[in-house]
């Protein structure tokens, strides 16, 4: 999730944890920026927890509630995993984390639920919420219902992906609750936590708790979370002989003190439940699509949105690796905002081997950087479609290669990837104001052009 920010103090401690007050107060949340919750997820019974009731920033914790009402909405009928969603204006403009779709662009809501689960996108939260309810203010009031109803009576959800705003709080026994319901009310999509990674609208995507999932034993889910203002969130599940526990952290100061301060409460958790204990699952919410006890779901505890939800218009996007990049950044007179963004981990060799980008390095941190800035991470590159043979992309590539303006021939790569059989044209090691400008004068010749973007 990415968050505006004004200061660098957080820089400064690279990625410290700060906790702040909302309207709603977030109480003692100074004083428990760390928070934590072991359950039996058989039972439901807490074995051990820390300031499990405090009112805290969720992050993209969020984008678990977000996902289950997907599949209630697509278990009900309500909408098909196929069907096509046009990527809104609002959706497109969300800051990174994101899949960086262009306003107008039609993305099955499959890919969406798989962009929201693994790579932790804004903008396909944002689809999502406005494909399910129309709105990111009606889904929200579903959101908090639906919270209500699972007995999470310290959770207040005002989007659908995690941003932090005014009024959007939870808790890690909120949380944990959560993660108990996605585990058993939809087994059949909880499988989509475990997977290291998996292709969404023709994109690779890597998990963003793929590191915890390789290095923990019986791992396998379920969501991460970001914020300077949350710290390091996870709730994590794991399952050993009969046993099963779900571990929430609230507060984590990095990745790595978070996935080990999680593996330490799990191996707790696993000493501590009874080897034969039975399975009680939760008490599935009933569904109720428009309304519940006659009031419209659009009339329940309407949130506040994001003030006149007026974001400004990304310009680029640089990635840095250091703090010492981080105070060049806020040394640059012409950068008047910077967001923060979700970070994440390189990829592995065996990664970086099956990834569409294997010359573009990953990096473990993403700021948007707006009002212009000349020293860009080339990280982003543009695809002009699947041709049968090596043959015809080189042949392709060359037609192309002329229509692309000429300042841009220099630092774009052609690039050509067998994907199923086939093979990809991409001209990569672009920036992506480049790309977008690109593809922008290759769509007004009737050329099809995607943008991507390795994040």
């Amino acid at each position: 999730m990415s968050i505006f920010y004004h200061h660098r103090s957080w820089l400064l401690g690279f990625l410290t944890v700060l906790i702040v007050t909302t309207f709603l107060p977030l109480s003692d949340a100074k004083s428990a920026q760390y928070a934590a919750v072991i359950m039996d997820a058989r039972s439901g019974k807490v074995l051990h927890s820390s300031n499990a009731n405090t009112k805290l920033h969720p992050a993209s914790l969020t984008k678990m509630m977000t996902l289950y009402v997907a599949f209630e909405a697509v278990e009900n009928g309500e909408i098909s995993l196929d069907k096509k969603i046009t990527i809104s204006k609002k959706a497109s403009q969300e800051v990174p984390s994101k899949m960086y779709y262009k306003a107008g662009t039609k993305v099955s809501f499959r890919y969406l639920i798989r962009a929201a689960a693994l790579r932790s996108a804004n903008d396909a939260a944002t689809a999502i919420a406005e494909a399910v309810a129309g709105s990111e203010r009606a889904f929200a009031n579903r959101m908090n219902l639906v919270a209500r109803m699972m007995g999470m009576k310290n959770t207040h959800f005002v989007n659908a992906h995690g941003l932090t705003e005014n009024g959007h709080y939870s808790t890690a026994m909120d949380m944990s609750k959560l993660g108990r319901h996605v585990i058993y009310d939809y087994p059949e999509y909880f499988h989509l936590f475990s997977k290291i990674d998996m292709y969404a609208s023709g994109t690779q995507i890597y998990n963003s708790n793929r590191r915890f999932l390789k290095a923990y034993s019986g791992a396998d889910g379920i969501k991460t979370g970001y914020t300077s203002k949350a710290g390091f969130n996870l709730v994590a599940t794991a399952k050993r002989g009969n046993k099963r526990i779900i571990t929430t952290v609230f507060g984590g100061r990095s990745v790595v003190t978070r996935n080990n301060e999680v593996a330490r409460l799990m191996d707790i958790g696993f000493n501590k439940a009874a080897s034969n204990v039975r399975l009680v699952k939760p008490q599935t919410p009933p569904y109720s699509r428009f309304s519940i006890n006659g009031i419209a779901l659009a009339e329940l505890d309407a949130p506040l949105l994001r003030p006149n939800n007026n974001f400004k218009t990304i310009e680029e996007v640089v990635v840095v690796e250091s703090t010492t990049e981080i105070d060049k950044l806020f040394s640059d007179p012409n950068i008047t905002e910077i967001y923060a963004g979700d970070t994440f981990d390189p990829p592995t060799p065996d990664e970086k081997e099956k990834s569409l980008f294997k010359n573009i390095p990953q990096r473990p941190i993403e700021l948007t950087a707006l009002k212009g800035l000349d020293d860009l991470t080339r990280n982003a590159g543009v695809s002009l479609g699947l041709f049968y043979s090596k043959q015809q992309a080189d042949k392709k590539s060359i037609e192309v290669f002329l229509a692309v303006p000429r300042e841009l021939r220099t630092p774009a790569k052609e690039h050509i990837v067998e994907v199923n059989n086939n093979y990809q044209l991409q001209f990569i090691w672009l920036t992506e104001a480049q790309a977008v400008r690109v593809c922008e004068t290759l769509s007004h010749r009737g050329q099809e052009c995607e943008v991507l973007y390795l994040g």
